[in-house]
């Protein structure tokens, strides 16, 4: 509350300097606010690209997969399935976008050839290398879904802290320090009126005084001169 704050002019300039610098702030998480939500909507709109993919993908490798144990039974899937030998590798870094770092998933050994699948060539048909292949694209597709999703979740908890933090300066802090301002000049300019009020009564006394005094003498002078005439006649 303004009406804590003692009304001094040191305070009042603390608190210009702090709304001085907190306009600042405010004005730098405002830019930072609209650049994030204009890197989340690049991230969103080729989140909704990557989806529309994972979705076809998804499709796609239901097929061939239930076209694959249809011509050749699940035994002869399973076994195909069974007989990788490498392993998908994934290693994760991170990239920064307006300062919030995000995930960035680098992936090995997803896609492979026939040779590196481990079944055998004569053992299969062309329907489990097809279902092979689009469930190695529908991996791949999955894990870039998992990096731009999760990068989008972040931006979006960034845009929304920085949101509260601009909202607070605005709407809280800066208010705040306005009204305190506000309460310590109109204080600093009634103790100012009141020490001008009070100086004009100083001086209208002493002027007061210093005409009695004037007079006095005139009146000391006068019976003086008075006397001496008397005493001469």
């Amino acid at each position: 509350m303004a009406e804590d704050v003692k009304p001094t002019r040191k305070n009042l300039m603390q608190i210009e300097d702090r709304i001085e610098l907190s306009e600042r702030g405010h004005d730098t998480l405002e830019k930072k606010r609209d650049g994030l939500i204009m890197e989340f909507m690049e991230i969103l709109d080729q989140a909704q690209d990557v989806r529309s993919d994972l979705e076809a993908d998804y499709q796609d490798a239901q097929r061939a997969i239930d076209m694959a144990r249809a011509m050749e039974g699940d035994v002869a899937v399973r076994g195909a399935a069974s007989a990788l030998k490498e392993h998908p590798e994934l290693t994760t870094q991170s990239k920064n976008i307006m300062g919030v770092v995000v995930p960035q998933i680098e992936s090995s050994k997803v896609q492979k050839n026939l040779a590196e699948r481990g079944y055998g060539v004569l053992g299969t048909s062309a329907r489990i290398d097809e279902a092979a292949a689009a469930y190695e694209q529908l991996l791949e597709s999955i894990i870039l879904a998992a990096e731009v999703e999760t990068a989008m979740k972040k931006m979006l908890e960034e845009i929304e802290t920085t949101k509260r933090r601009v909202n607070a300066l605005e709407f809280k802090l800066l208010p705040d320090l306005r009204e305190n301002q506000e309460y310590i000049e109109q204080k600093l300019e009634e103790q100012e009126r009141e020490e001008i009020f009070r100086m004009k009564k100083i001086k209208a006394k002493k002027e007061a005084e210093a005409k009695a005094e004037r007079q006095a003498a005139e009146e000391e002078a006068a019976e003086t001169e008075e006397a001496v005439d008397v005493a001469s006649d």
